[in-house]
């Protein structure tokens, strides 16, 4: 059985985390900064390419020195998780419900946030003892899966990730969700002050 409810602390009450994908070193750490400065605790570096490592390296140790995790996303492979933890990751986040990389990370010590869309993947999510699951992808699901999955399992704390910015965040989270996670809307100025209002 695993357990991914240290989530509460990660997320800290902060209805955003900050994925950074692809964006190499320099901007990885900067855009980090940016997202530490709005008051964002929790950062995801995608792991897709030996690049992303390094820059997962790099955030997590400047994450660490703010007292801030940092964490490993799109692990999809077992590979993922040991390269997340050589890297000095907090967590693992994937796009969809492997129990084998949930078991993998929880062994290394990373708690995961699973991908699911569906009620078969919350329920086997659930249980295997995970209550924090990323909902993916959550434009296209859209705001009323929340509020239908919430009614058979009212325990599930969802993070909404894919296709996320300051334009439909808020209605994703009056409709029950805990985190949206955004991207690229953190480089874009037009969209800080809208995002600083939801962290307000």
């Amino acid at each position: 059985m695993t357990d991914n409810s240290v989530f509460e602390d990660i997320f800290q009450g902060v209805p955003l985390m900050a994925i950074l994908r692809g964006m190499g070193v320099e901007r990885s750490l900067a855009t980090a900064t940016r997202a530490w400065d709005l008051g964002i605790t929790a950062v995801e570096i995608p792991v897709q390419t030996p690049t992303d490592v390094e820059a997962l390296r790099a955030v997590a140790e400047a994450g660490r020195a703010r007292g801030l995790t940092v964490g490993a996303g799109t692990v999809v492979t077992l590979e993922h998780v040991r390269q997340a933890a050589d890297a000095g990751a907090a967590f693992t986040v994937s796009p969809g419900l492997d129990i084998d990389v949930v078991r993998a990370s929880h062994e290394a010590g990373l708690p995961a946030l699973p991908g699911v869309s569906t009620a078969t993947e919350v329920q086997r999510a659930l249980g295997e003892g995970l209550t924090w699951l990323k909902a993916f992808p959550a434009s296209l699901l859209g705001t009323g899966w929340f509020p239908a999955m919430r009614g058979p399992f009212p325990q599930a704390r969802f993070v909404a990730t894919g296709g996320m910015d300051s334009g439909n965040a808020r209605s994703y989270l009056d409709a029950g969700v805990r985190v949206v996670a955004v991207g690229s809307a953190l480089e874009d100025e037009s969209q800080l002050a809208a995002l600083a209002q939801l962290l307000a």
